[in-house]
This record gives C-alpha cells, structure tokens and sequence, in this order.
C-alpha cells in the first residue's frame, strides 16, 4: 500500500519542506472535511495542537480547508494528543485534528486525523484523502450559508483537566507525594501541571517554558537526564518525563534512574490482574519489548502478544483481540478503559496510584523483572533502501543464526526518519553486541 503523504503516524515532516505546506494543510482540511462532512448537521472538527512556531501556519491553514468545505472548526490550542481524541468524542465531534511532531526537534511538524469515535483513521480512508488531495478540490467547496466558521474553546483544557483526573482509583489521592513533571515544552504544559496539583501532589515542573522552539530540546521524554538531574536536586519521589504531544510517557526513579516503558506495563499489568480489570488474559506490546517482559508475564500466568513497532498497530491488536492493556518500550501506554490512544498523563496517574497504595518508592515497585542485555542502535542513512542490499540480507540471517532460539534480532526502518533500528537480545550481552555491529556495519558498509 503505497501512500504519498500519510506516514505510520498521520502526515510529518519539516515545515515549509518538500511536503508539509500550507497549501497542503489546506487541501488536507478540504480532503478530509468532504469525507466526513454528514448533510444532517452542522458538522464539526475539533482541531489541537502542541508548541511548535509552525503551528500557527498549519492550523491556521488546515481551519481554511475544513471551513471551506462547510465544517465548523474549534480550536483547542496547546493540547495533548490524547485530549485531542477525548475531545472529538466529548464534543460530538465529526473528526478530530493534532498537529503536531511528537519528541521530533521543533522544525519538524505533523497532522494526525481522529474519527468521531476517537481513534486514528485507518489505511484505506487515509488513502482515500490522497485521492482527494490530489484531486480538483475547487469541486468540493461549499457555499453560502454552508460555508463553516471558527471558534475558540475556552473549557476544553478544563474538561481535560477533570476527564484525567477522574482516571485515578476512588479513594486515592496524591497528597504527600513530590513530583518533579517534565513537559517538554509541549502540548502538556498546561494541563499536567494542574491535574498533578490538584489531585494533592506537590508538583515541580520543567520544560513548562515553550517558545515555539524549545519543544523536546534537552527536556521531556527523549532527554531524561534533566527531569533525573532534578529529581534528585529535591529529592523528589518519582518524575515524569512526558513528550511534545504527550502521548509518550518516561518514568524516573527516586534515585534519578531510568524506568523503560517494559517495566511501567509490568507494573500496570499486574496491578490490574489485581484489581480484576485486566482484560485479555495479557497485554499487547511490540517486538521490541524485552524477553524479560515475556517471562515475567508469564510467570503471571499472562500472555504478550506482539506487534510491529507503532502505537496504531499495538491499538489494533488490542481492539481485534479484546486487550485493554497495550504500549511500547519507548513510553506508549494504552489503557483503553480510558483512552483511544497513548496518553502519558493517564498513564502515570495508574503508577501513581500503586505508589500510593503500596507505600513503597518506585525503584521497588518498577523492578519487576531482570532484563535480558538488550541492545538498540540507530543507523543513519542518507538514501536509498539499505534492507534490500544482499550483504545487509545476509548479515541478519547470520545473525539471526548467531543468537539461536533463545535470542531475538529484529532490524527494521523507522517510518518517521531515514534511520535503520537494529535491535539484539539474548542472555549472552557480548553475543548480542557482537551480533548487532556486525548488522550495523553491514549497513553503514551501503547507505
């Protein structure tokens, strides 16, 4: 299925580059508008974003497609992902709109779609909106009375705000915890704070500064050493590292360590189990997920389905296979009593709420298996298609041969940036590193 303009993740890329412009922010409102304008309404499109400077062109752009097609546009503002697709459904909205690049550096920019029901738009609408792209759009304008208008929302980050907050157990409350929350300068930096705060928390926050090119740089998800630094400047009991759009989420130790995405679905899982709201008999993560996960799940009694890389594609397993419990290692958490997609806020409030139960630090709660030496590297490539070349091909059916049954090699394209994944793991660390700069070599030997 070959797509011009929709990636694994909506529309991305460097704003004002080669694809994201204005004019096609435009014809993307317009396109999407007609597939979901319904004649026995007023039809409307909620439409949020994060802090890039390019922010401003594109929603300003995409407001001007959706209108001239007769929808009616409200504007969010700075706003979560997530809120974003709590939103669409909240309002009765016909589709939903984020703009944004996710933990990409500010230049970056992006266009994800929501449906009415809050869930991502599938492959086959997507390609249905490059047809129309692509297509005479004068023929699709509206006119008179059915041209639609904008709105500002000025409750939506208040209907957020209390949407999180009503996410944490009855009867718990985050008094007497000290957090240090991590933004990123990004859609969060309003919302999280607040609901953090109100919910009893003393909250100290980083990356709540945005100047439209600060999001993601040296701060949030991606960069954790600061909201650790910090972490153990106030001692503080855990911190929060969320992304730009927030849909990802980091967790940091009272010690100032790292905990991984792996470990925060353990302790979710389990909990869950629990609680007798586990549904599924396991959860859903993708095939970077540690074997440590694996095994631990299964001493559980539990079962890890696997998926390929991508927040959609852990969503989709959830949804077909009746999991409501899913994410990745890199911080994306689906809870879908809660939530369509991943949403770092809701997420941590879960941790939160062991924290608190359980009167232990977070260093205990979150070592709920040994991990197995994992090993990840990203190779930089400048064109072309490096997987294909024989040499790679052979290098990874060596190494697969190499770690046996008993290890994994998954290498893979990123489908947001021209970088090959390569990941190893097996219990013999030096095999594994062995195994991964031989495939890494192979490929810098061709891009």
């Amino acid at each position: 299925m070959v797509r011009k303009y929709f990636g694994t993740d909506g529309i991305r890329g460097l704003a004002n580059g080669s694809k994201l412009t204005p004019e096609l922010a435009m014809k993307v409102g317009m396109a999407a508008g007609t597939k979901f304008v319904r004649g026995d309404h007023r039809n409307r499109v909620v439409i949020g974003k994060d802090t890039r400077r390019s922010g401003y062109m594109i929603e300003t752009a995409l407001t001007a497609g959706f209108t001239a097609v007769g929808m009616d546009v409200y504007l969010l503002g700075p706003m979560p992902t997530p809120a974003v697709a709590m939103l669409t459904r909240s309002l009765r909205a016909d589709l939903g709109v984020m703009i944004s690049a996710s933990h990409n550096p500010y230049d970056d920019n992006g266009i994800k779609l929501f449906r009415p029901d809050g869930y991502k738009l599938s492959d086959e609408l997507e390609l249905e909106i490059e047809r129309l792209i692509d297509s005479d759009t004068s023929k699709l304008l509206a006119h008179g009375m059915n041209i639609g208008r904008a709105h500002r929302d000025e409750e939506a980050r208040t209907r957020y705000i209390e949407y999180a907050k009503r996410t944490l157990p009855r009867n718990v409350d985050l008094s007497g915890l000290r957090v240090v929350l991590d933004c990123a300068n990004g859609a969060a930096y309003k919302v999280a704070p607040i609901a953090l705060w109100e919910l009893g928390a003393e909250v100290i926050t980083i990356g709540v500064e945005p100047d439209g090119y600060n999001i993601n740089h040296k701060v949030g998800s991606t960069a954790p050493d600061a909201v650790a630094a910090k972490v153990r400047e106030m001692r503080a009991d855990i911190g929060i590292a969320l992304d730009g759009d927030a849909d990802r989420v980091i967790i940091i130790d009272e010690k100032g360590s790292v905990v991984d995405g792996d470990q925060f679905m353990a302790v979710i899982a389990q909990s869950w189990m629990e609680r007798e709201m586990l549904v599924g008999g396991g959860i859903v993560a993708t095939i970077m997920s540690n074997l440590g996960l694996e095994r631990y799940l299964l001493s559980l009694g539990l079962t890890l389905e696997r998926t390929q890389v991508g927040d959609r594609y852990v969503l989709e397993a959830m949804r077909a296979k009746g999991f409501n419990v899913g994410g990745e290692q890199s911080g994306h958490i689906i809870l879908s009593d809660f939530t369509t997609t991943g949403d770092g806020l809701v997420a941590a409030l879960q941790l939160l709420a062991v924290l608190k139960q359980q009167e232990r630090s977070i260093s205990e709660i979150c070592a709920r298996f040994e991990k197995v030496p994992q090993l990840l590297r990203s190779v930089k490539f400048k064109s072309g298609k490096p997987l294909e070349h024989k040499q790679v091909i052979q290098a990874i059916a060596d190494g697969q041969a190499m770690l046996g049954k008993g290890g994994r090699l998954v290498v893979r394209a990123s489908g947001t940036e021209p970088v090959i994944r390569v990941m190893g793991e097996a219990d013999d660390a030096a095999l594994v590193s062995t195994v991964v700069g031989q495939v890494e070599a192979a490929i810098l030997q061709v891009a």
